[in-house]
């Protein structure tokens, strides 16, 4: 349904990470897209005639509609929709911040990438959010999923990537478990 979006889109989530290590993983509720806030225009056209709910406020599980022309402001972020009202929610958006060519956390602005890494292409050309970005979102309530994602894909982390993950967790979770491991493996 993204194929002819004309702004960048990334599959995010454990899809993000299935597409990195180039297999599966474990089952998945929905499928994330992440999309850069300043397209959520294009967004709701392209999606016109589903039906989607914006989480507000953000984290308390309530949901409201998402009406056409309407522009989401920070803090709201998290997008469900489902192709009708009947139909089960099928994918869930996140709008996320950028400022010129940088793609800014929205947890901390000073985390920033440039925005030609924050995504990769698979084989067949789907787009996808980095590892090390999608990580990072992880580490903010780590799961036991969240440590099956990092366990397979770590061994595929280059140092650069070790080193923007493990910096970017220093300033929003600095005693997190991954951040030791992120540093051990740059040792090895």
């Amino acid at each position: 349904m993204f194929a002819e979006a004309d702004f960048p889109w990334w599959i995010a989530g454990g899809y993000a990470i299935e597409l990195a290590v180039g297999r599966e993983l474990r089952p998945h509720g929905d499928l994330d897209v992440l999309v850069l806030r300043r397209a959520q225009a294009l967004v709701r056209d392209l999606l016109n005639d589903w039906d989607m709910h914006v989480a507000d406020p953000p984290g308390t599980g309530h949901l409201r509609p998402w009406r056409p022309g309407e522009t989401l402001e920070v803090p709201l972020h998290d997008i469900w929709c489902r192709r009708t009202r009947e139909a089960p929610w099928s994918v869930q958006l996140m709008l996320d911040e950028a400022e010129g060519a940088h793609w800014v956390s929205r947890r901390n602005p000073g985390v920033r990438l440039p925005l030609g890494r924050v995504g990769r292409r698979s084989p067949t050309g789907i787009p996808y959010l980095a590892p090390e970005v999608q990580l990072f979102y992880k580490t903010k309530a780590t799961r036991a999923k969240d440590e099956t994602d990092f366990e397979a894909v770590l061994p595929l982390l280059d140092e650069s990537q070790r080193a923007w993950l493990a910096d970017s967790i220093a300033v929003t979770a600095p005693d997190h478990p991954w951040r030791k491991r992120l540093l051990s493996a740059d040792r090895t």
